[in-house]
């Protein structure tokens, strides 16, 4: 007893649970949440990047060491709930783009990544990204928590097979016309929908049953449920192999003087670094505001620090660097860049306020080194009424916002609407940014926006311009 006692000591001395309103048992449990809704980047990325021919073992251990340092670094230091990954978006934009696309080796898009970390880095040290999330209006904050409660519905709607997508007519390459692909609901014949569908109910019952642990147990029962629908698969543990891959195909394998070696490449080489540094910091800051806020991880206190203190002084600074040294982390170990999962707020739904949530997630990433095969019984009908739920819980910010101006409800609605129709945080947050200057320099309150507003929106409009031109 005194030895629990004691220990509950110290985990509250470290985390400050008193002082955060919370306690081990809904640290641990929204932990476990956080990481059964993103565990599938241990599984996807490395299909992804094996595309680009890294070995898919070596990013396998690197997916997870990348994880579990990144987010043990924003648990230990800057105490806040979320987890760090290797990005979906962004692996695809490595592979695709930067790979297959433009030409480069998969050694020198590491070395990309790893100068994307350093950029992040020096903008984070030198106060860049705080003076941007200061400059950001309050009302395009409550819009971006918003947009990223829909993304991540949207998100869930998916893994859930709850739409269809049917082509209707056909491209025609002569005028240019695009394929129409039009979204409808699904018949729900597919079993992965029907357990999905199961799970949902059984999530939102415990939910409005106000059930403490409600969206994990859903996660658990709908996995449990998938089993007679042959939508959770059980492994035969008598075949599959537990041993760790080896980490040497990709360590160390970055090739940063190849980038700059062809003169007439050069340009090119630097805006694809500017195009990930771009969106790796705004999904980050995206997420943080709209998930940080809407909890109270960053309450007033901590975003007056944020603006007034010196160094790293509020939990947002901490929380900013933590990202920033994942991603040349990652690159170092051979991964793609990391960022801050917005699936972090499935944990924080859950009660989750403190670093502890995050540490449980980044030993839950390293166990994942021994036991890959377990985790991977939990399918994605199971997470995704979880992810649903958390959309569900953002969206409340939408009601703060003054939808009678239409300077404000303008960019407000295409920052929540750009970024699950366009599968990106980014996008959404460009969108917002740049139809809020558009709408202040029309009715000459220009200078009501910040200095910084728009040089970013003007970076948002440069990178859209080359991205044309390539």
């Amino acid at each position: 007893m005194q030895n629990q006692q004691t220990k509950k000591s110290f985990l509250d001395s470290m985390f400050k649970l008193n002082e955060n309103g919370t306690n081990v048992r809904t640290e641990v449990f929204a932990g476990i949440t956080t990481f059964l809704t993103m565990a599938y980047i241990i599984f996807v990325n490395p299909s992804i990047l094996e595309l680009a021919g890294m070995d898919k073992g070596a990013v396998f251990v690197a997916t997870i060491l990348a994880a579990a340092i990144g987010t043990f670094v924003m648990g230990f230091i800057a105490n806040v709930p979320f987890a760090v990954a290797p990005g979906m978006g962004l692996n695809a934009f490595f592979t695709f783009t930067v790979v297959f696309g433009l030409g480069f080796t998969w050694q020198q898009a590491l070395g990309m990544v790893f100068i994307c970390g350093l950029i992040n880095i020096l903008i984070t040290v030198t106060n860049i990204r705080k003076m941007i999330i200061d400059a950001i209006p309050v009302s395009l904050q409550y819009a971006i928590s918003g947009g990223i409660g829909m993304f991540i519905a949207y998100i869930g709607l998916f893994s859930a097979h709850f739409l269809q997508f049917t082509p209707d007519g056909a491209a025609n390459e002569a005028t240019g016309a695009f394929l129409k692909v039009i979204p409808a609901l699904v018949n729900f014949k597919d079993p992965i929908a029907q357990v999905a569908l199961i799970g949902l109910i059984i999530t939102v019952a415990l939910m409005i049953l106000k059930v403490k642990g409600a969206i994990l147990i859903g996660i658990l029962a709908t996995t449990l449920v998938g089993i007679p629908f042959g939508v959770t698969t059980i492994p035969d543990f008598s075949t599959i192999s537990f041993a760790v891959p080896s980490l040497s195909p990709t360590f160390f394998q970055l090739d940063i003087a190849g980038i700059f070696a062809d003169p007439g490449r050069i340009f090119i080489a630097f805006t694809t670094i500017f195009a990930f540094s771009l969106t790796d910091t705004f999904d980050t800051i995206g997420t943080f505001l709209g998930t940080g806020r809407k909890a109270g991880i960053f309450d007033a206190k901590d975003e007056e620090s944020l603006k007034k203190g010196k160094g790293f002084s509020s939990k947002l600074d901490k929380a900013m660097f933590a990202d920033s040294t994942a991603t040349s982390i990652g690159a170092l170990l051979g991964t793609s860049n990391t960022t801050t999962y917005v699936e972090s707020a499935a944990g924080i739904g859950q009660g989750g306020k403190t670093g502890l949530t995050a540490v449980t997630v980044g030993i839950l990433f390293l166990l994942c080194l021994f036991v890959a095969p377990i985790v991977g019984m939990v399918p994605g009908a199971a997470t995704a009424p979880a992810l649903i739920v958390v959309g569900i819980l953002m969206a409340d910010g939408l009601g703060k916002i003054e939808w009678e101006d239409l300077t404000v409800a303008i960019p407000a609605f295409l920052t929540v609407i750009l970024m699950p129709l366009a599968y990106s945080i980014t996008t959404g947050v460009a969108g917002g940014f740049i139809f809020y200057c558009i709408a202040k320099i029309i009715t000459k309150k220009g200078k009501e926006v910040h200095p910084i507003m728009y040089i970013v929106t003007l970076l948002f409009i440069l990178s859209y311009v080359i991205n044309a031109i390539m």
